[in-house]
């Protein structure tokens, strides 16, 4: 047996996955356990649920696989500093700390914190090489050409290659600055939306547009070769030199300026979206038409941040040469923890993959935790709720579909939870799509979200082509293609209005008996009763809230809202019949884990406390410290004192040095003992001298930055260093080659 545990963390939305043997057996994002939209910190929970969802420990670990490598994005970024100071200092202040203290020492901290699992070899694949595996090795295809997008990774933003069998070959990239996940960004944060959370928001104001600003964007802001390649004005964009996106030349060339978060939507917002998505979908698919020519593949897998714009993806499959295409369901980061796990797997260690031609091998993207009947009866039961428990299965799900079509908002929980953004069927808000008030329902009572935003469809598979413009061979079993609704279902009325956004287009997912038997049995009810084969899908959870993914979190989230009926496996709770408190019990463990396994022996019991589980800014001064921290202050305190101590018997004040004397010994004796009295003193002693310790860290990174790196840089940009590529190429095409692959002994190291 080999075990091979994946791991991203430390940008944004971290996660585990577990390979054994070569099979996917768990994934999971750490959001999900601590509550943290896009938790970045050390997925420690995620690897516990992964290893119990196995039933192994640390020690069973062959390999344990890091998404990236770490140096070389360090590279990148004293690159990008040299490149553009003396501007930029506010950037490198905030950034070069947390490098200094955490990121340059990513594989001692993967040692500490895996020091339980003494065999494992650690190995750090590229970023983008884990968006390549994690598209190409779980799809349904022996041979695909392979395309990843995102804002950047290492160097490369964008790149394209072939996957064959057991192999990845990269052929070309697209380095950083020049990005389309960075372009896109750029006009989210312009738009008043946050980066990296507020893409999918541009995304679905998109269509409330029109595209007048497409031609200012390609005369000003990126030059587009015919095989899609690129290059990005950097005069244009904030990126690179602040800790903003846009600039005022970006302001001065729309005549727009940044809007306001929360503020008011005017039309000049809408057209923006629209034209940067016009400009995106163009590039995509002069991308695969190139790619296409390149590789005669009839395939394509897609991966990375920018591969969850499902619009430009569904304009690939009716526009693009490939016959079929997969897009990996965890496309960002996350992913890239199956990724590099799949890669060391095969790549690395040479080992022959299997493939089914109608099945990738992500089962469903259900990859999550899952919980029993008899847990979740303990659960309703100590928050004495009414509910009825239905054993049935088909009686369940025709009873569930009945009240569907009665109008109830119903929240649906069910077996193992989702790996990836979207909710795919395990925790999910359905409703009836039929319903003209649906949606203004979900939005502003449930979700309680912007109402410009469009709800997705689940379809039974078998009736998909009925419904929607996609017919097989093509699928969408993971809400990856927008696609146009059916005009016999759009007139002369609309059927289906709750999942019809403004232009005439839905995101369906394709619901089968193999990946979801339940949901597709309960599609089957409603159909039957309704025929209609259509629900309205949402993730369940409330903006600014991970997907639920334990029970105590759907109960919790159904009596805060609007939902009235809430579906924990067979257990069907009506809101009608229940008063709405707020559970207050302890969480559920998955049917999986043990009591402890969300405790490894690596945490602290204060670790699991809500507080710990927010991030926390550098600038933040340290309350929680844990009880080692305590005892190295204790020590530190009592040496201080020792030599004051010294230095007043030395004076002569013997009173005062035998008060200090003891307290030496009284501040070791407690730190050794009962270091949590000294908490008050720590938390104190830490706000005293934060100023002193942000004026002097500063002081010297203004020296470093301003003496050797502004120099530095501007010597070698008269020499004619352009490693950002700034300066426009007059070549026929953007793409760099690719290196060639690295050997094995490189995947041990961090660069």
């Amino acid at each position: 047996m080999t075990a091979i545990l994946g791991i991203s963390a430390f940008y944004h939305d971290s996660a585990a996955a577990l390979i054994v043997d070569g099979a996917i057996v768990a994934a999971a994002q750490e959001e999900r356990f601590t509550r943290c939209k896009y938790d970045a910190s050390f997925p420690e929970h995620a690897i516990a649920f992964c290893l119990e969802q196995a039933g192994l420990s640390r020690a069973d670990l062959d390999y344990v696989v890091f998404y990236e490598k770490p140096f070389v994005k360090f590279e990148r970024l004293l690159e990008t500093y040299l490149a553009v100071a003396p501007a930029g200092f506010r950037s490198f202040a905030a950034a070069m700390p947390v490098w200094l203290k955490d990121k340059l020492f990513i594989k001692r901290r993967l040692r500490r914190e895996l020091a339980d699992a003494p065999k494992a070899k650690l190995i750090f694949t590229g970023h983008h090489q884990s968006h390549a595996a994690s598209a190409f090795f779980p799809s349904p295809f022996e041979e695909a050409a392979f395309l990843t997008l995102d804002s950047v990774g290492q160097w490369a933003t964008t790149t394209w290659g072939v996957g064959r069998g057991k192999k990845l070959q990269t052929d070309h990239q697209i380095n950083f600055p020049h990005s389309l996940g960075l372009l896109y960004s750029a006009f989210t944060y312009h738009c008043g939306f946050k980066v990296n959370s507020g893409e999918y928001k541009l995304m679905g104001l998109a269509p409330y547009g029109s595209p007048i600003y497409a031609d200012t964007i390609r005369k000003h802001l990126i030059d587009i070769r015919d095989d899609g390649s690129f290059w990005m004005d950097m005069r244009y964009f904030q990126y690179c030199r602040g800790l903003t996106m846009t600039n005022r030349r970006f302001s001065d060339l729309f005549q727009i300026s940044q809007r306001a978060p929360e503020s008011e939507l005017q039309q000049q917002h809408f057209d923006m979206a629209a034209s940067v998505q016009a400009v995106i979908e163009e590039i995509v698919l002069a991308m695969a038409r190139h790619i296409h020519r390149q590789t005669g593949c009839k395939n394509l897998v897609l991966a990375g941040g920018v591969a969850l714009n499902c619009v430009a993806n569904g304009r690939l499959l009716r526009e693009g040469p490939f016959e079929r295409i997969w897009v990996q369901p965890a496309a960002g980061d996350a992913g890239g923890a199956l990724g590099g796990a799949l890669l060391a797997w095969h790549q690395l260690l040479n080992k022959q993959r299997t493939v089914q031609p109608d099945q990738d091998s992500q089962v469903g993207s259900l990859l999550g935790p899952s919980y029993t009947n008899a847990a979740i009866s303990q659960l309703l039961d100590r928050q004495a709720v009414r509910y009825t428990q239905i054993d049935d299965d088909r009686e369940l799900t025709r009873r569930v579909a009945e009240l569907l079509s009665e109008g109830k908002v119903v929240g649906w929980f069910h077996g193992r939870m989702e790996f990836g953004p979207r909710a795919l069927g395990a925790r999910s808000i359905l409703a009836d799509a039929r319903a003209p008030q649906m949606q203004s329902i979900l939005n502003n009572k449930v979700k309680r979200r912007e109402s410009f935003r469009p709800f997705a469809p689940i379809v039974l598979q078998e009736l998909a082509a009925d419904w929607f413009d996609i017919a097989p061979p093509h699928d969408s079993p993971y809400m990856s293609f927008v696609t146009k609704v059916a005009e016999s279902k759009r007139s002369p009325h609309n059927e289906i209005p709750a999942v019809t956004h403004i232009d005439g287009t839905a995101r369906p997912q394709t619901v089968d008996r193999v990946r979801n038997p339940r949901l597709h049995q309960l599609l089957t009810d409603f159909y039957q009763q309704t025929r209609c084969p259509v629900l309205v899908n949402t993730s369940f959870n409330v903006r600014g809230e991970p997907i639920v993914c334990t029970p105590e979190d759907a109960f919790r989230c159904f009596a805060k809202t609007e939902i009235d009926v809430l579906v924990l496996e067979n257990c069907i709770v009506l809101k009608s019949e229940n008063s709405h408190q707020e559970p207050t019990i302890e969480s559920l463990k998955p049917e999986s884990l043990k009591p402890e396994s969300l405790k490894p022996e690596s945490l602290k019991p204060e670790s699991l406390k809500p507080e710990s589980l927010k991030p926390r800014k550098r600038s933040e001064i340290a309350t929680a410290p844990d009880d080692k921290t305590l005892r190295q202050f204790g020590f530190l305190l009592g040496l201080i004192l020792a030599v004051a101590a010294g230095f007043r018997w030395h004076a002569g004040s013997t009173n005062l040095a035998g008060a200090m004397t003891a307290a030496v010994v009284a501040s070791a004796a407690i730190g050794a003992v009962v270091p949590r009295m000294l908490k008050p003193l720590f938390v104190g002693w830490m706000i005293a001298v934060f100023p002193i310790r942000w004026l002097v860290s500063h002081m010297i990174l203004a020296i470093i930055y301003f003496g050797i790196i502004t120099p530095l840089g501007l010597i070698l940009r008269i020499a004619g260093h352009d490693p950002l590529g700034r300066k426009e190429s007059k070549r026929p095409s953007h793409w760099i080659t690719a290196e060639p692959e690295v050997a094995a002994e490189r995947y041990l190291k961090q660069y």
